[in-house]
């Protein structure tokens, strides 16, 4: 065994090149609005060619969700670095793909590859940091995918809009070669973790924390619920600002989009907060989150001025940037090494299933009460249900256990 092996310490450059790979969701999502018009213009002869670019845009995201939990297994049976580089190499090939083609349906097919690569490198990515780093250390570098994730769309949105500006339609599929460069530096800095040998220090430093070598289905399953619901919270505001701006009278796009860009400030504001708040319990933490999500969403059900409402949003963001790393956090805490891919990959699909559901509830809601912004007055309300849900469920569990969660 050579020393190397036993003496490799994870630092900030391994943390970081793991941690910049969230980008790669957010190029997903965003890096089309500014060229929505354009991809409509160019296929609106095709048949159900509206629909179609919508599909272009959420395709991804669906086999996020459809493709998470395999993209575990996958890092579980094979391991990380050799399955999570060579997915970026296929992201980047497929995503740039499109720039070279005119055929929707050759462009559909890799907006589905793009997206089944896009599970593995979140999911995998983000079992590296698990696996390199214990404690607090690692809860703060899973916070910071959060944050990092919110601000790195400030530059990809402006970024997709230049690179429609020259090329058309086309130019924002350019922005999926940045997965190249996050690639040299996980192939330069990032190692296996040695698993192979459990008498070796790396090995052992694995499973240090773990309590759970199975999947643990209850825990995980009451996670993965409160983690679809958080999820809905958070796409619910980040899907629909623009409409809300547009109810209070906004109607030029590039006011909406910087009302917009100011109303998404409080994630990464949230997931600093963590950094000091991660020591609660978890039932006060989740108290303090969902009563900061209701409480925003009932001030954007009451707002009357864009600038209101941007104040009303960031509230509410400011609690979804804490909630997600804290499910993320107790998602991942004590699973070991052979199971943390597979747990990782079931808690990313449930967060990306928010997106789907966020859009349909909204739907719901909407015509039942009259509208969006009604709608997010009936969302505020079942936040504060659940912020008391959480502090009932520590009393009942403590009373039960003699423990916390």
């Amino acid at each position: 065994m050579s020393v190397s092996t036993t003496t490799r310490q994870p630092g900030f450059l391994q943390g970081l090149f793991l941690l910049l790979p969230v980008t790669l969701s957010v190029v997903g999502v965003t890096v089309f609005m500014p060229t929505v018009a354009l991809m409509q213009a160019n296929f609106k002869a095709l048949p159900n060619g509206d629909y179609l670019v919508n599909l272009l845009q959420t395709m991804p995201g669906f086999w996020l969700v459809a493709f998470s939990p395999i993209a575990g297994w996958l890092a579980d049976k094979f391991g990380r670095k050799q399955i999570l580089i060579w997915s970026m190499v296929f992201y980047a090939v497929a995503g740039i793909a499109p720039f070279f083609m005119t055929d929707m349906y050759p462009i559909l097919a890799t907006r589905c590859i793009v997206g089944m690569c896009e599970s593995v490198v979140m999911t995998v990515s983000t079992t590296m940091l698990c696996d390199y780093f214990k404690g607090p250390t690692r809860e703060r570098w899973l916070a910071s995918q959060t944050g990092v994730a919110s601000l790195s769309a400030l530059l990809i949105i402006p970024m997709g809009g230049i690179l429609g500006a020259i090329f058309g339609w086309q130019g924002p599929f350019l922005v999926y070669l940045i997965s190249l460069v996050w690639l040299v530096g996980i192939a330069s800095f990032c190692w296996e973790p040695a698993r192979e040998d459990p008498a070796s220090i790396e090995s052992a430093a694995l499973d240090v924390d773990a309590r759970y070598t199975t999947i643990p289905v209850l825990r995980m399953a009451g996670i993965l619920l409160i983690t679809l619901v958080g999820s809905v919270m958070f796409y619910t505001t980040i899907t629909q600002n623009a409409n809300a701006f547009v109810a209070l009278g906004v109607t030029n796009p590039a006011e909406i989009g910087r009302y917009a860009t100011l109303a998404s400030l409080g994630v990464p504001i949230g997931t600093v907060l963590f950094w000091w708040l991660n020591r609660l319990h978890i039932a006060y933490l989740l108290f303090i989150e969902f009563l900061l999500i209701g409480v925003g969403f009932t001030w954007m059900s009451a707002a009357t001025t864009p600038m209101e409402y941007v104040y009303a949003a960031n509230m509410q963001q400011i609690g979804c940037g804490l909630i997600l790393p804290t499910l993320l956090v107790w998602a991942t805490k004590g699973l070991a090494y052979r199971i943390r891919g597979r747990g990782n990959g079931l808690w990313q699909g449930a967060f990306g299933l928010g997106l789907f559901v966020s859009g349909m509830a909204l739907t719901f809601l909407g015509s039942q009460v009259g509208g969006l912004i009604p709608a997010f007055a009936l969302m505020g309300k079942a936040c504060f249900v659940a912020a008391v849900t959480a502090m009932l469920g520590k009393f009942i569990w403590n009373k039960r256990a003699g423990a916390g969660f």
